[in-house]
């Protein structure tokens, strides 16, 4: 893998007060304390770019989240080809890049001067891996010293040591697979005390549709082993959250109910489904359609935010037309999503109005006690970083590409 490239012809109009750190020395002029200073955050973001030739990823560093204007995509950058991911353990100082041109996970470490530096790779080859995708939350950390990597085409979680860079074994994940389908992950897995849960969907290797199968994963985190629960009663249920009674509730991605307003009685009704943790089973007698909850509109994917919300994403065809024809993902990704609030007890949702419309595939990314959402604008040529937090919604940072992880490693 190619790494630490200066990058040759990409550039932002736009400037940026605060330098991009990675793989650099800070820049004193604007950082008084050079960014080395205990308490100074760091953040780490992997931005994909999409270009007529091969597509290409840089890791950028920066101190804040809140910039006034775009940040700058410049030499200081760490390039690797084609899609990648930026993993890791929240504030630990490291940073673990892979990503879709081979199975290696390559260390950086961050130094005393605010540099990221290569510390050590480990490969997933001898287990079969032949590229690591899709999404930052096939990573999963148990600790410095385990983490998971789910692997949908191997069938497999593999175990290894971040600190060591050694592969440690692997979970058999049989089952997993649906013939003539792509399974994806879950891009908000549910973690709980000695328990990984990792929902699953599956679409169509051909074609457009979704599969009418529920899946989750859940492994053991202190014996290593997996447990495979599925449901056919819906589609494309992929996003869930621990409500107030301990159960998960899970429901279709904004995708899969894009699919459904596209396509209509040929496809699964979006749902909601009910898991319990501590049996690993469904609730038979539970089966909530979305769009009841969102007085009829198309709706899907339910997320957590701070202080205890949830939220449900609802399509608002008055700010944006729904064409027949048009495709399920650019109805997805279209800026016309709205965020209602979930209430349980019973199960119902309202809209949150301080909340503007946004594009409904997004991304939670964690910034010390912060919570902001992705959103892909200009054709996927940039994205913004959103304020979830206050509800308010607004564009924290815009940078060009579009960024599938994001990590705070000081």
């Amino acid at each position: 893998m190619k790494l630490a490239t200066p990058l040759r012809s990409l550039r932002f109009v736009t400037a940026l007060a605060l330098p991009l750190l990675a793989g650099c020395e800070p820049d004193d002029t604007n950082n008084p304390d050079g960014g080395n200073g205990s308490n100074t955050p760091l953040y780490a973001i992997t931005t994909q770019i999409l270009t007529a030739d091969e597509p290409v990823s840089y890791v950028l560093l920066t101190d804040k989240v809140d910039h006034a204007e775009s940040l700058v995509l410049d030499d200081k950058a760490i390039e690797v080809p084609g899609r990648a991911l930026g993993v890791g353990i929240q504030k630990s100082g490291h940073l673990y890049v892979a990503g879709d041109e081979g199975p290696t996970v390559t260390r950086y470490t961050l130094s005393s001067a605010g540099r990221l530096e290569q510390s050590g790779v480990v490969s997933f080859e001898g287990k079969g891996v032949s590229s690591i995708g899709e999404y930052q939350s096939q990573f999963q950390f148990v600790s410095p010293t385990k983490a998971y990597y789910f692997d949908g085409r191997t069938s497999q979680a593999i175990v290894w040591n971040p600190t060591d860079m050694t592969v440690t074994g692997s979970i058999n994940l049989t089952g997993i697979s649906v013939e003539g389908a792509i399974l994806t992950f879950s891009a908000v897995p549910i973690r709980r005390e000695n328990q990984v849960i990792m929902p699953l969907g599956w679409r169509p290797a051909t074609g457009i549709g979704i599969v009418k199968q529920a899946g989750v994963v859940v492994i053991d985190t202190r014996t290593d082993t997996a447990t495979i629960v599925k449901d056919d009663r819906c589609g494309y249920v992929r996003e869930g959250v621990v409500g107030p009674d301990g159960m998960v509730y899970i429901a279709t991605e904004v995708y899969g109910s894009a699919v459904r307003r596209m396509a209509g009685e040929n496809t699964p009704v979006p749902c909601v489904l009910k898991f319990d943790p501590q049996t690993l089973k469904f609730d038979p007698s539970f089966f909530v359609e979305l769009s009841s909850l969102a007085k009829g509109s198309t709706a899907g994917t339910l997320f957590p935010g701070s202080n205890g919300n949830v939220y449900l994403r609802v399509l608002d065809e008055t700010v944006y037309t729904v064409k027949d024809g048009t495709h399920p993902r650019l109805v997805a990704s279209a800026p016309a999503w709205k965020w209602w609030k979930v209430q349980f007890n019973p199960l119902s949702a309202t809209p949150v109005e301080s909340l503007p419309a946004s594009s409904g595939s997004a991304f939670l990314y964690q910034a010390d006690d912060r919570i902001l959402f992705s959103e892909f604008t200009s054709g996927s040529a940039s994205t913004n970083l959103r304020e979830l937090t206050d509800q308010s919604g607004k564009v924290t940072t815009n940078f060009q590409g579009v960024a599938f992880s994001f990590l705070q490693v000081r």
